[in-house]
């Protein structure tokens, strides 16, 4: 239940479609890596992040993941449902972030003696959201993908992918604007992002309306969350990686 026994080297594995698979797992270890590289930026040697990643792939993602989508899995056992890897992709990347963010420490500048916070901002809010919407076109093939099938299966997977996508930004564009009377691009696009982690563990098993709520509320974890990191934690997190797909991944 622990850790897998079979399988290494694709050992037993030699259909066509197990080599799809293989491919497609293959995206997946590398998403849960590049997590990593938001919550480090500016402060962390090219070396270590790719010791990390190679950790991340070998070690971490494998034995997570057997835990929730292998056979005799100890949380598959016991009926866990993530679907496309809210958890396994999503949450186990974060989790390493906020380990390597917390040891690294902030960026300079970022807090001052008193305790109080600087705004660093992010050079280019347009390739920002560029970014941001090719994320969310990948996310089609990240959970539609999921299926492992191509029928009428994938439609709800997809709709569902959208509307948490779109309840997560506008959760996240109305809330401040009603408060407060302002709106950030930034926090607008991180609660997208947070509405396709949320969705991504049940995507397929979810009502359209109930992909509606867990978006917008995903989308108001991440906004919480990156306050609560930053003020509370004192973890400085450029992109906001750990509340995106950390706390929204939980």
């Amino acid at each position: 239940g622990w850790v897998g026994s079979s399988g290494f080297l694709l050992a037993g594995h030699e259909t066509p479609k197990d080599y799809a698979f293989f491919i497609f797992q293959a995206m997946f270890v590398g998403t849960a890596a590049t997590i990593v590289a938001g919550a480090v930026a500016e402060r962390i040697q090219f070396r270590a992040y790719v010791l990390i990643s190679a950790c991340v792939a070998i070690i971490i993602y494998p034995v997570a993941g057997h835990w929730i989508w292998g056979p005799g899995g100890w949380l598959a056992e016991r009926g866990f449902v993530d679907f496309a890897g809210s958890t396994v992709v999503h949450g186990v990347g974060a989790w390493v972030a906020l380990a390597g963010a917390w040891i690294l420490g902030a960026r300079l500048g970022r807090f001052n003696e008193d305790g109080s916070v600087n705004d660093i901002q992010g050079h280019s809010p347009l390739m920002t959201t560029i970014g941001v919407f090719i994320l969310w076109f990948g996310w089609f093939g990240f959970n539609g993908g999921s299926t492992l099938v191509a029928d009428e299966s994938i439609a709800v997977v997809l709709l569902n992918t959208t509307l948490s996508a779109a309840a997560g930004g506008a959760a996240t564009l109305l809330l401040p604007l009603f408060f407060w009377g302002r709106a950030h691009i930034e926090e607008v696009l991180n609660g997208i992002l947070g509405g396709l982690v949320g969705i991504t563990a049940g995507c397929a098993v979810v009502e359209p309306q109930g992909a509606v709520l867990i978006g917008a509320a995903a989308g108001l974890v991440v906004s919480g969350g990156s306050w609560f990191l930053l003020h509370v934690m004192r973890v400085d997190d450029p992109i906001n990686a750990i509340p995106v797909h950390g706390f929204a991944g939980l």
